[in-house]
Order: structure tokens, then sequence, then C-alpha cells
């Protein structure tokens, strides 16, 4: 019995505590709704701020300080015997870096130049024989007209005697050997007509290796000149240049080394000429364009240190397609591969000065993407030189200026072809009165001479 009391006066109590769990608490339902409508709300503040700031930003992390990496690479070949710059080392356009034993390329340069002066004094002797020619040209001319004076002569004294032989006036063996000397003459004048033909061949065949040029021009000059340039680019290369300004790195070559043309020595890079290189997703490429501004973070500076530049151009293929040993998709098992593509980002180089920057370095880069009217491609050729230096012209200059100095010591004074080069009874003959004519002409303008003397016979 006391039991059950205990058990029916229980009852009426535990009635309420039921009631008041099935009502709920009001504090958690509270609570719950301010975290819900808080998520609600944020979810809205994010997606707002997504459609109106996050949308029109592409980022990617996947980016690296790029530079031109300037190799430093003989031309010829050579021991080394000094080396002035080392790895870090600050160089300028020009400064000595490595230098060779320049022994072996001094006397090819001597033997060079040697052959540039015999080959000027040679060509020298071709214009002077011109005057040379011309001048027993004029002398062989001089025999013309003596020979044909003696025919003339010949000939007027068979003339008279002819008729007298007749008469017994002149004896037989007299007038035979009148026309002996008749013969005689005719031979001399034909004799010094082949030797004028002859001298003026000989001017000719000279001519043809002299006419139209200057001694500086002429073809065996220019050959021997273009030997002793080679030579003297020869002698100046052994001594390596800086190409362009920059800090030096990667040095391999050790002092003595027998270095080979075409072997990387060491590298220059300049560090103000710096871009990045930032790989897309090419599910972000859609909207990416040419000058859109890019906002970079670099991890050497970190967030309190950002650099402003613009995208200049987009790769015209992925990573991969460029690979050394590209993926071949089209056998065994295939797993798609999200692609990348390279974009490149200039800087500005005012901050790069302030803060200057390492080939190699990781960025954070931020495209700002809300203006996509821009190319995604150039479709202009570029106007301007990408890379130039000046540092290697010194040495084409100079080894023409040694070619001149060398033509002008040897070269003396070659005689103009209107100046006087011979004599006539005493007085100068011009050369211009020499004229250059073809055999053919020649023999034309001395046939008349013959032709007279021919229709000459002796009387018997």
């Amino acid at each position: 019995m006391a039991s059950s009391e205990t058990t029916t006066t229980s009852t009426p109590q535990a009635a309420p505590v039921a009631q008041q769990s099935n009502q709920g608490n009001p504090n958690r339902k509270k609570a719950l709704t301010a975290v819900a409508a808080a998520v609600v709300v944020a979810g809205i503040a994010y997606g707002a701020y997504w459609v109106m700031v996050l949308n029109h930003y592409e980022s990617t992390d996947n980016a690296y300080v790029q530079g031109n990496v300037v190799q430093l690479t003989p031309q010829v070949g050579g021991t080394v015997v000094a080396i002035n710059a080392d790895d870090t080392d600050y160089v300028k356009a020009g400064q000595l870096l490595v230098k060779l034993d320049p022994a072996d390329a001094q006397v090819a340069l001597d033997q060079a130049e040697a052959q540039l002066a015999q080959t000027v004094r040679e060509v020298r002797t071709l214009y002077a024989n011109n005057s040379t020619l011309k001048a027993q040209i004029a002398l062989r001319e001089a025999d013309v007209a003596r020979v044909q004076s003696d025919l003339v002569r010949a000939q007027d004294d068979v003339t008279r005697r002819a008729p007298l032989v007749a008469t017994g006036a002149v004896g037989k063996e007299e007038f035979n050997h009148v026309n002996s000397q008749l013969t005689a003459a005719r031979s001399s004048v034909a004799a010094a007509q082949s030797a004028t033909l002859a001298a003026r061949e000989q001017l000719v065949s000279n001519q043809t290796l002299t006419d139209g040029i200057t001694l500086e021009q002429h073809p065996n000059v220019l050959r021997a000149a273009a030997r002793v340039r080679e030579a003297y680019l020869a002698l100046k290369r052994a001594d390596l240049l800086a190409p362009v300004d920059g800090f030096v790195a990667k040095r391999s070559v050790q002092l003595g080394q027998r270095v080979q043309a075409g072997s990387p020595l060491m590298s220059v890079i300049a560090l103000n000429q710096v871009w990045v290189e930032a790989n897309f997703k090419e599910s972000q490429l859609q909207n990416l364009r040419l000058g859109q501004p890019v906002e970079l973070i670099a991890d050497v500076y970190g967030k309190k240190v950002a650099y402003h530049g613009a995208i200049e151009g987009l790769g015209a293929g992925t990573g991969a397609a460029f690979a050394l040993l590209p993926a071949q998709n089209a056998t065994g098992n295939w797993i798609k591969v999200v692609q990348r593509v390279p974009v490149r980002i200039t800087l500005d180089p005012k901050e790069l000065v302030e803060h200057p920057l390492r080939v190699g370095l990781s960025m954070d880069a931020k495209v700002d993407v809300s203006k996509t009217e821009g190319r995604m491609l150039a479709d202009t050729s570029r106007v301007s030189t990408v890379a130039q230096t000046n540092v290697f012209e010194h040495n084409n200059t100079a080894a023409d200026a040694e070619v001149r100095k060398i033509i002008a010591a040897n070269g003396g004074r070659v005689a103009k072809l209107d100046a006087p080069v011979a004599t006539r009874d005493g007085a100068p003959v011009a050369a211009a009165t020499v004229k250059r004519v073809p055999a053919s002409a020649a023999v034309a303008s001395l046939a008349p001479v013959g032709a007279a003397a021919s229709t000459i016979t002796p009387l018997k």
C-alpha cells in the first residue's frame, strides 16, 4: 500500500515537466534562429561581394619571377688567363669579365697584316703598269711612223730608178738593192704595227684588272682586308665583355681552363628587366585580356609590399605541350588533368628599384578582369627591338680603321688615268691620247698603210 501511494503521489508532479519539455526551450530556439539568420545574411553578403568584387578578379599562386639569363660564351677557343668577375658581382656592359690567351690570334693578325701590305703593293704595280704600257704604245706608234717614213722613201727610190734601168743609167744590181730596201721597209712597217697591236692588247689585258675601281676597292685588296678583319676580330674576341648590365651568376669557368667557342662560362642577369610568368588554369583564361592590371605579392617581402603590373601576353600553348616529355594521352589509362597556360606580366620599373626581385621567386598574382574590351592575343608585330647591345660594334670599327691604316701606309700615290705618262719629241703625251681599242679596230687603223705599200711593186 505504501508503494502504491507513493506512485500515486508522484504522478501528478511529473505531468508538468513533460508538458514543459513538449513546449521546448525558448532560449535555445532563439539562439538557433539567430545563428540561421546570421548564416543567411553572411551567405547573402558573400554572394553580393562575389558578384561585385570577387567575380572581377582571377588569381593564382603559381607565378614566378623570370628574367633574361644572358650567357657569356666565347666566340673563339683559347686558354683562360684571367677572370675578372665572380658570382653576385654587379657588372656594367662592356666590362672585361674573362680574358683568353691572345698569342695565337696575335700571330694570325700579324700574318694577315703582312699579306694585306704585300697585296696593296702588288695592286699598285698593276696600276703603275697601265702607265708603262701606255708609254710603250706611244713608243710603238712612233716606231710605226718612223718605218712608214722609211717605206715611203724606199718606194720613192724604186719609182725614180725603175725608168732608168732600161736606158742603162742605173745598173741592175743597184736596182735590186733598192728593191731589197723596199721589201725590208715593208717588213719593218708590219713588225712595228704588230708590236703596237701587241702593246695595245697588253694594255687592254692589264686594264681589265684595274678599270672602274680604286686601289682600296680592288678585289685582291678586299680579300686581304677581309682576312685582316677576321684576324683582328679573333684577337679582340679573346677579351670576353659583359653584353649587358647585371649580376653575375652560375660562374663555371676556371683559371687555365681550355674553352671552346660557344661553351657557357657564366651568366649575367639584368634584375631591372625581370617579369612575372603566371600559370593560370585553362578555366581562368576566359576573361583575361592584354593590358589588364595585375597586383602581385612576393613571398620574399610579404603582403606589405605590393607590385603593380599589366598583362603583356598570353602563351601560345600550355606548359605540357612544350614539355621535354609531352603526355601521350592516346595510350593507356587516361586521367584528365587541368592544364595551365603561362601569362606574361610586366612590372613597374620604379617598384623594382625600391624592392628588387630575383629570378625564380614565388609570386601571388591577382588580375582585374572587370574590363574585357582588350584582345586576348596580339594581332600586330613588335616594332621595337626586344634586346640590343652595342658592346661589340667597337671591334668592327677598330678593324676597319686598322685596314685603312695598312692600305694608307702601303698604297703610296697611284697615278691617275689622265696624268701624263709618256713623251714624244720631248713633249708630254696625255694618257687620254692612248685609247683602249679592240684588236680588230687596231688592225683596221693600220691596214691603209700596208695596203698602200702593197700596191707598189718593183719593176723587173
